[in-house]
């Protein structure tokens, strides 16, 4: 008998390799096990195309509506994927225009795994990120400088008094960009990142460049720490500590810290730290990346892209070895919240089971070829996409 969910789950589907990925997993890990109600929306960028992106928007409705949803990764096409599946416009992220209607907070965490060491010696345990996801360079104007000539910010109250600042001369071309950010998007930010701090009992390390940008990054940092102050008996109580790092300082301390805790960071470093920390504990495919947002409404999905490469030696008829761990941990990661919701133990415990088998199968030495190169196991088997997704429903 199938293991029942109570509350439909909301699938974004996506492109590429990953897409293929996403069927083998459920056709595989999920169909055979669960009887769930999945809401389904096509991410296919030619499906985006042709709705006018209208399908992103909604499916990020359906996630507010029914609160988990499970996302594969999708593209987001710049002028060579406009011309390769002929779209009428470069469509914005997806992610981006997500995280923008759920105004979540984006947390990455490595999946580690006994014979999988860390590339950084001194890491000992999980490091999680938390990616303020509104605003900054995700949300920028952008203005190509043709000639010389002056450009300003202007601030326009609603009573229609005007604020102006320079912002540089030209006296030859060049190029400008603008972006923003707001007080209660970052107080979200703050109290997320508190929240799951207190729940995980690590230690948060909030990081900015305040001493260059001073009203930017300098008031960002004092909204962050004022929702610190207002929940410090929380986080005393939780053995939780704070601490604010220059960003360039964080990153020195990290690479000889053991790890263990969050660290708190803004779009853009959000997005480049995550990487980095994805490849330092061994591999991108081995990052679980989850949006929260202040509503409680949550979206799961890997840390990585859609792997062209292999999708195009796949169109070919050519046998891949596609790492498929972080997709499946997307799925185990929705499917454990929304039995956790439903207060449904034994939807929790499948979850608890997948992620187990994908575990217990790369410590037995079954994995595909990225892993193989970085493995402590004296006899490692290299699978090929389809082969790993099987032998991990072999021991689910």
């Amino acid at each position: 008998m199938k293991i029942k969910v109570n509350t439909p789950l909301v699938e974004l589907d996506g492109d590429e390799m990953t897409r293929i990925i996403w069927q083998m997993i459920k056709d595989n890990l999920i169909y055979p096990f669960l009887d769930v109600d999945l809401k389904y929306f096509d991410l296919h960028v030619s499906n985006r195309d042709k709705t006018h992106d209208s399908v992103t928007i909604d499916s990020a409705l359906a996630i507010r509506e029914f609160g988990v949803g499970v996302k594969c990764a999708t593209i987001t096409p710049d002028t060579e994927r406009v011309k390769e599946y002929s779209l009428t416009k470069a469509w914005p992220s997806p992610n981006g225009t997500i995280r923008t209607i759920l105004d979540g907070t984006v947390f990455r965490k490595p999946i580690t795994i006994s014979n999988i060491p860390p590339a950084v010696r001194s890491w000992k345990k999980p490091i999680l990120i938390g990616r303020h996801a509104y605003g900054d360079i995700y949300k920028c104007s952008e203005l190509v400088v043709p000639e010389a000539g002056k450009v300003e910010l202007v601030y326009t109250t609603e009573s229609g008094k005007e604020v102006r600042k320079l912002v540089h001369e030209f006296d030859s071309p060049g190029m400008v960009m603008g972006y923003h950010n707001s007080s209660a998007s970052i107080k979200h930010f703050a109290n997320s990142c508190i929240t799951l701090a207190i729940s995980e009992k690590i230690d948060i390390w909030f990081s900015a460049k305040d001493t260059i940008s001073k009203i930017y990054h300098g008031t960002f940092r004092k909204i962050f720490e004022e929702q610190v102050q207002l929940r410090q008996k929380e986080i005393d109580k939780a053995g939780v500590t704070y601490k604010y790092f220059l960003i360039d300082d964080a990153v020195a301390q990290l690479m000889k810290h053991e790890g263990g805790m969050m660290l708190a960071l803004m779009n853009y470093d959000g997005d480049v730290l995550s990487d980095l920390v994805a490849s330092g504990f061994g591999s991108l495919g081995l990052m679980t990346s989850v949006l929260v947002s202040p509503d409680n409404k949550y979206e799961y999905e890997a840390a990585h892209g859609t792997v062209k490469r292999h999708y195009y030696q796949h169109l070919k008829g050519e046998v891949t070895s596609t790492n498929s761990i972080a997709s499946i941990f997307a799925w185990s990661g929705a499917l454990y919240k929304r039995g956790e919701l439903d207060n449904t133990e034994e939807v929790c415990k499948f979850a608890e089971h997948l992620e187990a088998s994908v575990i217990k199968t790369v410590e037995q030495g079954y994995m595909t070829k990225d892993l193989v190169s970085i493995t402590t196991h004296s006899n490692p088997k290299t699978l090929n996409t389809e082969e790993f997704v099987k032998k991990v429903a072999e021991l689910l």
